[in-house]
């Protein structure tokens, strides 16, 4: 009768001679899948970060605005969702119909500002958006 075999503790976890082999363990195994879970984890914090970032910078007067956006790279546009966080950052309150906000521009040849609650005293007013370049 043979003697039965005493396979240890060590043995039986893959940490005894049978690990010896050229396979990869399963301790090897779990620290990779957590390794590349944090960085995904990671990666997607990093990619909330940056959007919420160019979010706020939009929310920002012009001058502002492109003072940050000179300092991010080209292939950020590329990466992150620019035109839809641009068409939420500048749709502003206003619906159609209502009363547009006051405000005063200088004139292109001359001196003086033209102000909308002024001009809108004393005639009908129109307000167009767009190039005329």
């Amino acid at each position: 009768m043979k003697p039965e075999r005493d396979i240890s503790e060590s043995t039986r976890r893959g940490w005894g001679p049978r690990r010896q082999g050229k396979n990869v363990g399963e301790d090897e195994l779990k620290t990779a899948v957590k390794v590349i879970g944090w960085g995904v984890a990671v990666l997607v914090l990093l990619y909330g970060v940056a959007v919420a970032g160019i979010y706020a910078a939009m929310r920002q007067p012009p001058e502002r605005f492109g003072a940050v956006m000179a300092h991010v790279p080209p292939v950020a546009t590329m990466v992150l969702p620019f035109r839809p966080l641009w068409m939420s950052a500048r749709a502003g309150t206003l619906k159609p119909g209502d009363t547009a906000p006051d405000f005063s521009l200088p004139l292109l040849h001359g001196d003086r500002k033209v102000t909308l609650s002024e001009e809108y005293r004393k005639k009908p007013v129109v307000l167009v958006f767009g190039s005329y370049t």
